[in-house]
C-alpha cells in the first residue's frame, strides 16, 4: 500500500467518526433494476479534492441522487451550512441514513441548515424551487438520467435560477446527453491526484446552466 492509498484508507475512518455517522461499505448484491447501479460512496479524500477547487454557500440547497447512507449530504453541511437533500431508493440505506442523521446531529449540534431525506425513485422527486446544485455518482443509467435532468429543466422554467450539476465519475453517456441535447455547459473539470493517473475516470466534471434575468 502506496502513501496515497494509506491516506485514502485514514481519511475513510477519521471523516465517520468525525461526523458521528457509518457510511462505509459498498452493496451487497445488484437491484433488481439494471437501470440503477449498485451503492458505492463517494471517498472522502474525492471529496476534499473537489471541495478544494468548488465552493459551496450556505444559500446553496444541493440534492444527491442515490445518496446511500448520506455522506456527502453530512460532509457538505458540516464544511458549508448549506441545506442538504439526500435522495434514496433503497429502503435500507434510506434508514441508515436517518440513523446517520440522529447520530450526526447529536455529534455535531449542527441545526442551522436542514437536512432531508426522502425514500424514493429518482425521477420521482419533485424539484424544490430552491434546489440548486445537483450531485450524481453516476447513480443510475442514461434513461433515468435523462428523466431526472429533464424534471429540474422543468422546475427552472418555473423558478428561474443558475443551476449547477456535480458528476464524479461520469459516465460518456451522461456526457454526451449534457453536451449534445441540453444547454448545460462544462465549467471545471477537476482530477484526483494519483488516482487520475490510473482511471480517466476518477475526476468530477462540474455542469452549468446559467438563466438570464
Amino acid at each position: 500500500m502506496n502513501l496515497f492509498e494509506m491516506e485514502y484508507t485514514m481519511k475513510e475512518y477519521y471523516y465517520d467518526r468525525l461526523l458521528g455517522i457509518k457510511t462505509g461499505g459498498d452493496q451487497n448484491g445488484f437491484n433488481k433494476s439494471f437501470h440503477y447501479h449498485r451503492y458505492e460512496p463517494t471517498p472522502y479524500s474525492a471529496l476534499e479534492e473537489l471541495f478544494n477547487h468548488y465552493q459551496l454557500t450556505s444559500s446553496d440547497r444541493i440534492v444527491d441522487f442515490g445518496c446511500g447512507k448520506g455522506r456527502l449530504n453530512f460532509f457538505i453541511h458540516y464544511h458549508f451550512g448549506a441545506t442538504v437533500v439526500g435522495i434514496e431508493m433503497n429502503e435500507e440505506f434510506y434508514q441508515e441514513a436517518i440513523e446517520n442523521q440522529n447520530s450526526y446531529l447529536k455529534k455535531t449540534k449542527i441545526i442551522d441548515s436542514p437536512i432531508y431525506f426522502y425514500c424514493c425513485l429518482a425521477e420521482e422527486y419533485q424539484v424544490d424551487q430552491f434546489d440548486n446544485r445537483f450531485y450524481f455518482f453516476n447513480p443510475f443509467s442514461i434513461q433515468i438520467f435523462m428523466k431526472t435532468i429533464n424534471n429540474i429543466l422543468l422546475s427552472i422554467e418555473k423558478f428561474e435560477r443558475n443551476i449547477e450539476l456535480i458528476l464524479y465519475y461520469p459516465s460518456e453517456d451522461y456526457i454526451y446527453y449534457l453536451e449534445n441535447d441540453t444547454s448545460f455547459e462544462l465549467k471545471k473539470e477537476i482530477t484526483l491526484p494519483y488516482f487520475y493517473e490510473h482511471n480517466s475516470n476518477e475526476r468530477f466534471l462540474i455542469y452549468q446552466l446559467s438563466v438570464s434575468r
